[in-house]
């Protein structure tokens, strides 16, 4: 009986601390996108709009890994006995896309442009039977640069 408890608490306990750190990282990434949202991100090959012609382009990547917690592999347990979406690894896919787009944003915060936006997800497996241990998500794309005009009242 005393084993059953201390699990029930432990258990508890990564709940409640794993919906800590979800929430406080939700929160990292919803700032930090706000900051960003000027920069312009899309999975298309050519710029958008009017623009000016290119400067210069570089390839930019942000990668992320993020581990899963016990109680959302107990949870994905049940739900895969029971059948049905499996949430709990829903939000951890988002939390890890968004946060790789972020850092990869972050590396070229002056571009106009980042184009031909693309994700790449993998698992990284532990433990018996393979399962989910860490979730990693590289992001990558072009980042463009925008030649810039002379303003008519910036020559002496």
């Amino acid at each position: 009986m005393d084993s059953l408890i201390i699990f029930l608490v432990l258990l508890g306990l990564g709940f409640v601390f794993g919906k800590l750190a979800e929430s406080r990282h939700y929160r990292s990434i919803h700032v930090r996108e706000q900051a960003l949202v000027a920069l312009p991100t899309i999975s298309t090959k050519k710029p958008l709009g009017d623009h000016l012609p290119i400067q210069h382009s570089e390839l930019v990547h942000g990668h992320v890994v993020i581990s899963v917690d016990y109680f959302k592999q107990i949870l994905a347990g049940l739900r895969n006995f029971f059948g049905g979406t499996i949430q709990s690894y829903e939000t951890l896919l988002d939390r890890a896309r968004r946060e790789a787009i972020l850092r990869m944003k972050e590396r070229c915060p002056t571009a106009n442009q980042i184009l031909n936006l693309r994700l790449e997800t993998s698992s990284i497996s532990k433990g018996k039977g393979n399962r989910i241990g860490s979730v990693e998500v590289l992001a990558y794309g072009t980042a463009i640069y925008f030649q810039q005009t002379s303003s008519p009242h910036s020559h002496p």
